[in-house]
């Protein structure tokens, strides 16, 4: 069913992927949930929401796919929805959901017809590049981040952290670990650098269980949108146009640039080009609409799933991997609070998957300018925007301006000039 002679890989692989990236996304469960609260969504309905978006959304892109790609809520949109959506408009929280549930209707209907495939098509060879090292770079920022290892600097914006705090000094350890077994080839070598630093860091009093391990879960409020119409009406009513259109250019850039890189990182993208690609799409927009009924913002292909390909994730058994954890992680939940608590056990894994993905740049044509550029806009800007689509905007922004000033106008698909109209339109008036 998962291919896993053909794509060259076995289960204990696939289910290695699987433990890896789902203790690299784990913090998603938490995470989500705490910046929901925010607006006012109570934490045990977005927690279980979280849950179901992402156990629903992987499982389809698992089963009808076959790709260890892993749908969850993305992190860029889940503040996005609590403090411009629902600040910014001062709206109840239910009524946002409407917004996140027509979004994912239109998307999903999107994702049916051929316009996304078309879209990977269109997109220029050296910008599918780009997006690879771009993600490499944005995640492995986030890992260094999240760690310590950079800081916050009032002048500078980031400058080196503390190397004398514990929590950088362990990442440091959790690099050392890791990279000293992927020199050995180590199968699964990221997933054992995990263990091993979650040991230290419990020898050193940095992971503690003071919660305990397991709890029951405890059942949210129940579904809250479920009706088109009323969900129609509700957009209508708070004139929530722009933000049904902000959600779609995000959903739609975010997912298929972070779903190109990974599988062009796993080897799975022949001559540009996917297999099943309508199912692939079409994941995303179902854990949007789950989601969004029970209680949480869109859902994306999560940049964490490269942990897994670095791994050796090849097929959706990676996903059905990380299926079962996460609804173990429904009755584990301090376990998992606990984990994605410590920074250091994760961080080493997306600072070395970004090494993993940044080699992509190899493939850029640098001496063509009129090529390089874009590519180089899309590289330097997601990690400095923290946001994957802010990336491929400027790149498709950038790229037909090149083309037209060398008179090569007619060397740039259609699609491409629409998109970068569309997306020029979304920065100037609702990326903020």
């Amino acid at each position: 069913m998962f291919k896993l002679k053909e794509r060259n890989t076995t289960i204990k692989t696939e289910v290695l992927a699987g433990l890896t990236v789902f203790l690299t996304v784990a913090y998603i469960i938490i995470v989500n949930p705490m910046i929901l609260k925010d607006a006012g969504v109570p934490f045990d309905q977005s927690f279980t929401a979280t849950i179901a978006a992402a156990v629903i959304g992987t499982l389809f892109m698992a089963l009808f796919a076959n790709y260890p790609i892993v749908i969850a809520p993305a992190m860029g949109l889940n503040a996005y929805f609590t403090y411009s959506v629902i600040g910014g408009h001062d709206i109840p929280y239910m009524v946002g959901f409407s917004a996140v549930f027509i979004s994912g209707i239109i998307f999903l209907l999107i994702s049916l017809t051929s316009l996304r495939t078309k879209l990977i098509q269109a997109i220029p060879e050296n910008l599918k590049h780009a997006i690879a090292a771009g993600i490499g770079l944005f995640i492995a920022f986030i890992g260094m981040r999240l760690s310590g290892i950079i800081a916050d600097h009032e002048t500078n914006l980031v400058t080196l952290g503390d190397f004398t705090e514990p929590g950088v000094a362990l990442t440091l350890v959790g690099i050392a670990v890791t990279i000293a077994l992927l020199a050995l080839n180590f199968k699964g070598a990221l997933f054992i650098g995990m263990i091993i630093t979650g040991i230290i860091a419990w020898l050193t009093g940095q992971l503690h269980f003071d919660q305990g391990f397991i709890s029951m879960p405890k059942l949210p409020e129940g579904i809250l949108v479920y009706n088109p119409i009323t969900s129609i009406g509700d957009v209508v009513e708070y004139g929530l146009y722009s933000v049904v259109f902000s959600f779609l250019l995000v959903m739609l850039f975010d997912t298929t640039g972070a779903m190109l890189a990974i599988l062009k990182q796993a080897g799975l993208l022949k001559d540009g080009k996917l297999d099943r690609a309508g199912s692939a799409f079409a994941a995303d927009s179902v854990g949007t609409i789950v989601g969004s009924m029970f209680g949480t913002s869109p859902t994306a292909a999560t940049v964490e799933s490269a942990a897994g390909v670095g791994a050796g994730g090849k097929t959706g058994l990676t996903g059905i991997t990380v299926v079962v954890l996460f609804i173990a992680a429904a009755f584990f939940s301090p376990l998992i609070g606990s984990l994605s608590g410590v920074a250091a056990i994760t961080a080493p894994s997306l600072i070395i998957v970004g090494c993993m993905m940044i080699r992509s740049v190899s493939d850029i044509e640098w001496n063509d300018f009129e090529e390089a550029f874009p590519a180089f806009l899309v590289i330097i800007s997601m990690p400095l925007t923290s946001s994957i689509a802010n990336g491929i905007a400027l790149g498709f922004i950038s790229y037909p301006v090149m083309k037209i000033a060398k008179r090569k106008f007619r060397d740039v698909h259609p699609f491409v000039y629409v998109f970068a109209v569309l997306f020029l339109i979304q920065l100037i008036f609702f990326a903020h």
